[in-house]
């Protein structure tokens, strides 16, 4: 173990955050240039569009959670968590390059459709940064002591990834996508290929009991492996995860519903397990704790998912006068913004806070604000100027949703499964952003008036504003 890892320095911290930087570039040049590259030079539509976005879901769904137990289990390399992060990188390299010459790979291949390659590309990019987005998040909690040193080692990472996000949206607004895409191919595999040769990881992880709380003599037993304990854990997103399958085979059939009533009742539904999951006493193995947050925070994600997918559409129908080359400097401006607003307010701002107020009193105050800029948003963004100060606002939320949520649930499960429960907290994410590609397109491509998208997210982070006040801060 190297001086400054011994002595926690900051260099250490900015070191520790870059692979989950180097994983949060690659997803920032996909939010910027994926449906923009798609509907402007591939002409696909609404709906197959969020159909490639779809593919990324989905690889997280199997991705984390495996790469999760796996990387709980395993040591080669010389590590728990590097060899992932290793191997993600460079595949994450990869197809950022491929993802400007489609054409090309499809012509090479022999394929006549571009849709075919274009999720088969978006699913290989988005699962090589599932393989690696875990590893680079559970090592923080593995080589940090709990409490505030691993809320530093978080609001650090996201302080330092946000920074970067906002470069890569500055670069698409300045010099377009195809700039963002091929400098961003090379950040991405130095990131992901230095840092972690010099971070040394614990051989052994700490000895498998329950979160702090838990009565004497509690512990997480290995059932929580199984497939069972797994399905128990993720209950609140339960209907998810049924619509998801749904919605996917009924993409694949070319079946187009004429009604709502699928939509409908997983909303119906996840409100009354999101509730049953708030209402639960927690108990000393700390699932029910666990419950409780993935069930508010995957009300979030329905929101911000929404805005990443559709903005673009709702600048095609709202700023017209726009071209195809404008359009993608105003959406990448807007990104830009998002994510200055949420670099900044973590090290600087959150930290501080949750130290005086708590974590959870934090959050949840973010997500209100968030939740007016969406309302805003819905109301006044006509222009591009508009557009940028409300996303602005936004950005206070957004700063919360990726930087606090890892340390509140890395404090309310066994260190020794963080790898597992850090890939099933990726399930709060990744389950409803499904939902947005497969559901919330549906009714986005059917809508007159596309500021929907805007509505959709105010109601989803109202929900889960509300929801995160149920619960507990464990300090």
């Amino acid at each position: 173990m190297r001086p400054f890892q011994k002595q926690r320095t900051n260099a250490f911290f900015a070191l520790l955050s870059l692979p989950s930087t180097a994983m949060g570039f690659a997803l920032s040049i996909q939010i910027s240039a994926l449906s923009w590259i798609l509907t402007t030079r591939y002409n696909l539509d609404i709906h197959d569009v969020g159909l490639v976005w779809a593919a990324g879901p989905l690889a997280g769904i199997l991705g984390q959670v495996i790469i999760g137990v796996v990387s709980d289990r395993v040591w080669f390399w010389n590590g728990r968590r590097r060899p992932f992060i290793l191997i993600g990188g460079v595949l994450a390299t990869l197809m950022l390059l491929a993802l400007p010459n489609l054409d090309i790979v499809s012509a090479r291949l022999g394929i006549g459709g571009i849709l075919g390659v274009a999720i088969a590309v978006a699913l290989t990019l988005d699962l090589a940064i599932n393989v690696s987005f875990n590893p680079t998040r559970a090592i923080i909690a593995d080589v940090t002591n709990e409490g505030d040193e691993r809320t530093k080692g978080y609001t650090w990472m996201q302080s330092i990834s946000g920074t970067f996000g906002v470069l890569a949206y500055a670069v698409g607004a300045l010099w377009g996508n195809y700039v963002l895409i091929y400098g961003g191919a090379v950040i991405v595999l130095l990131f992901s290929i230095l840092p972690p040769l010099f971070i040394a990881e614990p051989r052994e992880l700490a000895v498998e009991v329950a979160p702090a709380g838990a009565p004497p003599g509690a512990s997480v037993g290995r059932k929580q492996d199984s497939f069972y304990g797994i399905l128990l854990a993720i209950r609140p997103l339960w209907a998810f995860l049924a619509y998801d399958v749904y919605a996917m085979g009924r993409r694949l059939a070319g079946i187009q519903p004429d009604s709502y009533y699928a939509e409908i009742a997983c909303g119906v539904v996840t409100v009354a397990l999101v509730v049953q999951a708030l209402l639960e006493k927690e108990s000393g193995n700390g699932l029910a704790a666990f419950r409780k947050v993935i069930a508010a925070h995957s009300f979030s994600w329905v929101g911000i998912q929404s805005t990443f997918v559709f903005l673009f559409a709702f600048l095609q129908q709202r700023m017209p006068e726009l071209s195809d080359i404008d359009m993608g400097r105003v959406g990448s401006t807007s990104f830009l913004v998002l994510n200055a607003v949420g670099a900044a307010l973590p090290a600087l701002l959150l930290m501080p806070i949750a130290l005086r107020i708590g974590r959870v009193k934090t959050h949840a105050g973010c997500l209100a604000f968030m939740t007016a800029g969406y309302v805003g948003l819905y109301f006044l963004a006509a222009t591009p100027l508009q557009l940028y100060l409300l996303m602005a606002v936004v950005g206070i939320g957004w700063a919360a949703i990726v930087s606090l949520p890892f340390a509140i649930v890395s404090q309310k499960v066994s260190q020794a499964r963080m790898g597992l429960f850090m890939g099933l907290f990726n399930l709060s994410v990744v389950l409803p952003q499904l939902v947005v590609s497969l559901g919330v397109a549906l009714i986005v491509s059917r809508a007159a008036d596309k500021s929907v998208i805007f509505a959709v997210s105010a109601a989803s982070l109202a929900l889960s504003t509300l929801a995160w006040s149920f619960v507990r801060d464990d300090t």
